[in-house]
């Protein structure tokens, strides 16, 4: 780790010693050295890039591994950009899961661009700490005019847009768009019922719905005796269902309780299923609750008009988020929500101490981006958006995102083409689930079974101990499959269990992606469901 320096040499000698990386110059943000090092920087991201297949797509260290490898304590004296650098290949790059392989499947994609790295570059050169309007105006300017250009690109209702009487904000995450958007429905109904009565809040969510949800009502202080899932099924998708939502809420009034707030889903997390808005919307507005619409993975492909569709229903609602640093080539965090009324924002989250009183925020004739938010001091985010949708434009990343698709279909045909596979719900968008079947996995397990598993197999009883017995198996082989896949390091997916089937997510959307790669994920998945298979009846014989 660095070099060894010799403490009995004077400090200038020590500095000429390590090989500058800024140390030769007091100021740490000397231009020059800046430059010098910068293009150092960027290289060594370029070729990371350029030689990420080389590496498994997941990371194989084990835990506290970098422990072992660092020092104990920060050094006394600088080191020099070089030796960092080579430290960060050496330990750092062995610990990342690379999201931005083009053999990364997992989760959601996180894509990138260089735009959208340029401009975070930009942002972070500026540093400025955009609270509200005074403190750096142009980072406030440009995020309303950009969260209206990406607001008509998705056509939304211009109630949401500042052109109308809403307004668009950049928060980090999703978690933090649902949270806030929460606390505002909060506030709307205790201010009419008084605070005392919080306890008898309620908030509605399916049971695909983020585990970011149950998170923000357990902040806000919802009951959590008032937290409501409402159950999907497989045979509508896993999405909501409106009568199922309105009987719920009925039951709830009925006992006394107040429903404040309902959030659905387009394009969930397990399998990317799509609440109907419309139908829902209109059960939220008898009751007059607040709904808020998380696409955080979804939204950005309803820029394409053949997918707009899927948030049709969206004017019923009171808010809509997506995250552009999921499929929207812009760098981690960028998450994008609309609200129709940001007063009922800035009611719950603003502060107006005597340090940051100002003639801009008083005249009223600004934004104050503090008060649409949680924290107070805020990126400049929206410069790397600006960048995004400038080098790229709308027809561009309408083509980065369906060259997406066509790859996720080029998928779903080689499993619907194995008889071994099936995919599991419908695809909506990039994103496609599937297993191994349990035909094969029984066909397999009674070659050479005592007939016990072949008596499974013929089990009409989905509650019976047989059936609960072949469900576990064929569950276990596709858990199976997944470990072996991502073990190798080819590839990486995850997984989910919705309506107690084990399923995979192929998840296309890293932005070096291409079909061949797509070819080759398929080969390795169908060679290692070969190999699990063919141990079943070993495995299961007794």
């Amino acid at each position: 780790m660095g070099r060894l320096i010799d403490f009995d040499l004077p400090q200038n000698k020590i500095l000429s010693n390590v090989g500058g990386g800024g140390a030769s110059n007091d100021n740490p943000l000397d231009p020059e050295e800046f430059r010098r090092q910068g293009h150092m920087v960027i290289d060594f991201i370029a070729d990371y890039y350029k030689n990420i297949e080389k590496y498994p797509v997941l990371s194989q260290v084990e835990p506290g591994y970098l422990k072992k490898r660092l020092p104990t304590s920060a050094p006394m004296n600088p080191e020099s950009i070089e030796t960092i650098l080579g430290d960060v290949q050496d330990h750092i790059v062995p610990g990342i899961t690379h999201w931005q392989s083009p053999n990364y499947f997992a989760y959601f994609p996180s894509s990138g661009s260089i735009a959208g790295f340029l401009g975070e570059m930009l942002a972070t050169g500026f540093n400025v700490v955009g609270f509200n309007w005074m403190s750096s105006p142009a980072a406030t300017e440009l995020e309303s005019i950009v969260m209206d250009w990406l607001g008509q690109m998705l056509r939304l209702p211009k109630s949401f847009l500042f052109s109308g009487n809403g307004g668009g904000v950049l928060q980090g995450t999703t978690c933090e768009a649902i949270l806030c958007t929460l606390v505002a429905a909060r506030d709307r109904t205790l201010r009419i019922i008084g605070n005392d009565n919080i306890g008898k809040l309620v908030v509605y969510c399916s049971d695909q719905t983020h585990c970011a949800f149950k998170k923000a009502a357990q902040i806000a202080g919802i009951n959590p005796d008032n937290f409501r899932v409402i159950p999907t099924t497989l045979s509508s998708s896993f999405s909501m269902c409106p009568k199922a939502l309105r009987n719920t809420i009925i039951a709830d009034v009925e006992a006394g309780l107040v429903p404040i707030f309902l959030l659905a889903t387009v394009g969930t997390t397990s399998t990317t299923a799509v609440d109907p808005l419309g139908p829902l919307c209109d059960v939220a507005k008898d009751y007059g609750m607040w709904v808020h619409v998380d696409a955080a993975y979804a939204g950005s492909i309803c820029i394409c008009p053949e997918f707009r569709h899927f948030i049709d229903g969206v004017e019923g609602a009171d808010s809509f988020s997506f995250n552009a640093h999921k499929w929207f080539f812009t760098t981690l965090d960028c998450c994008c929500l609309w609200v129709k009324d940001p007063a009922a924002l800035t009611q719950s989250l603003s502060t107006d101490p005597e340090y940051l009183k100002n003639k801009a925020t008083e005249s009223k004739q600004v934004v104050d981006y503090k008060d649409w938010q949680l924290a107070l001091s805020r990126r400049f985010r929206s410069l790397k958006l600006w960048l995004v949708l400038r080098s790229y434009g709308v027809e561009k990343l309408r083509g980065f995102l369906r060259s997406h698709v066509k790859m996720a279909k080029v998928f779903q045909g080689f499993v619907e083409a194995d008889n071994r596979f099936e995919v599991v719900v419908p695809r909506n968008f990039a994103n496609v689930c599937f297993r191994i079947t349990p035909s094969a996995v029984m066909s397999s397990s009674t070659k050479s079974s005592n007939g016990v598993l072949g008596e499974i197999t013929n089990s009409n009883d989905i509650s019976s101990p047989r059936t609960k017995t072949k469900m576990g198996l064929v569950n276990e082989v596709n858990q199976k499959l997944m470990e072996s896949i991502n073990g190798s390091g080819g590839i990486y997916m995850t997984h989910s269990v919705v309506g107690g089937i084990y399923l995979l997510r192929f998840a296309v959307g890293a932005t070096l992606t291409q079909e061949s790669h797509v070819i080759e994920a398929w080969n390795v998945v169908k060679q290692h469901a070969h190999a699990i298979l063919n141990s079943i009846p070993t495995t299961h014989s007794q």
